[in-house]
């Protein structure tokens, strides 16, 4: 048996392979650093589905499309929006998902992928006692998403930072909330199940609620002097530093150094980015003091959370913005469990007590 599942193979995808040991992800073919930066949020949906829908799916049909679902999943807003007080960003997100019909007529990996950044951008809203604006199908995904949240036109360049974020968490392969949704995918529940229970499995802290703490991480250090005392004693804790270490990777996580151009651009070099720059070379000194033998070094929540300050994202809306990026990865790996016809069923050991036999008197 293999605890957590390390190292078992659970299923063949051509979708994306993450090599730890180099600090790699590959995507249908091609680098992190081919495709961040370089193509579309759509033009990735348009690789990651290509093979898997009916129909012919090029970068700008999938933009068009897209922009009409967004059109359809804003209907649900209004009438569901009030719903979400009192829940917390992420679990008003897994309420309006749920929502959505199995009858849609819109193909629900269309209408999944549109939706979420329509639902996470009305519930941000909300939480600020602002309406929600309606999506304008003529922009792409990216921009369309940050204009939602603004009410307001967007700079190009905080365009192109949310899509190279999006482009960068698109997809990872077999992590949890991926495997989750190929599980549910293989008992033929339906994709629009499928993405619910993946955010389901995003919800947990262990996976998909670091990259808030990561700034609250940051706030609570505070200045350049207190970086060392305030790492090595929450080391000496026990606790855990946001934004480092990963179960796959044993060198540097690839999407961290994306990431952390994008974050540099943004900020155009003010001291929050380089008080972050000295907090990861403090906490990456320490952890190799404090943890020896074992290879803990940057991760992708720890540039996330530079990028979606800078864009002006509220903390508590950080896991949505992940799962606007990360569904385009659950509807590819759903639709490619759908073709192989097998439902995931694996086995278990059992190690609780036998029955003991009892012989009448």
């Amino acid at each position: 048996m293999s605890s957590g599942l390390d190292d078992v193979i659970a299923a063949e995808t051509v979708l994306s392979h993450v090599d730890g040991a180099a600090g790699r992800l590959i995507v249908r073919g091609f680098d992190l650093d081919e495709l961040a930066g370089r193509r579309s949020f759509e033009a990735v949906l348009a690789l990651l589905w290509d093979g898997f829908v009916p129909e012919s799916m090029d970068e700008a049909t999938i933009r068009a499309a897209l922009g009409q679902a967004r059109v359809v999943a804003f209907e649900t807003v209004g009438t569901l929006i009030g719903a979400t007080d009192g829940l917390s960003a992420v679990e008003a997100l897994r309420l309006l998902l749920a929502a959505l019909p199995d009858a849609a007529t819109t193909p629900h990996h269309l209408l999944a992928v549109a939706a979420v950044p329509v639902f996470a951008a009305a519930i941000a809203r909300r939480r600020r006692a602002l309406a929600p604006v309606a999506p304008d199908p003529t922009r792409g995904q990216a921009e369309d998403f940050l204009r939602m949240m603004r009410a307001s036109d967007i700079p190009p360049a905080h365009a192109r930072a949310l899509e190279t974020y999006l482009v960068t968490v698109a997809d990872h392969g077999l992590n949890a909330s991926t495997f989750a949704a190929r599980v549910i995918g293989s008992t033929r529940a339906g994709l629009l199940s499928a993405v619910v229970g993946a955010l389901c499995a995003l919800k947990g802290p262990l996976h998909g609620g670091a990259p808030g703490p990561v700034l609250d991480m940051l706030d609570a250090i505070g200045t350049i002097d207190n970086i060392r005392p305030w790492i090595a004693a929450a080391l000496a804790d026990g606790e855990r530093l946001m934004g480092f270490g990963h179960r796959i990777y044993r060198v540097r996580d690839p999407r961290a150094d994306v990431l952390k151009g994008v974050a540099a651009d943004l900020s155009h070099g003010d001291n929050r980015i380089g008080f972050a720059e000295a907090v990861e070379a403090g906490a990456l000194a320490l952890l190799r003091e404090h943890k020896t033998g074992r290879s803990l070094d940057t991760n992708v929540e720890f540039y996330t959370a530079l990028v979606l300050e800078a864009l002006d994202l509220p903390r508590d809306s950080f896991t949505n913005v992940f799962a606007a990026g990360r569904v385009a990865g659950w509807t590819a790996h759903v639709l490619e469990q759908e073709q192989s016809g097998r439902m995931i069923r694996p086995q278990s050991r059992y190690t609780g007590p036998m029955p003991v036999r009892r012989h009448a008197a």
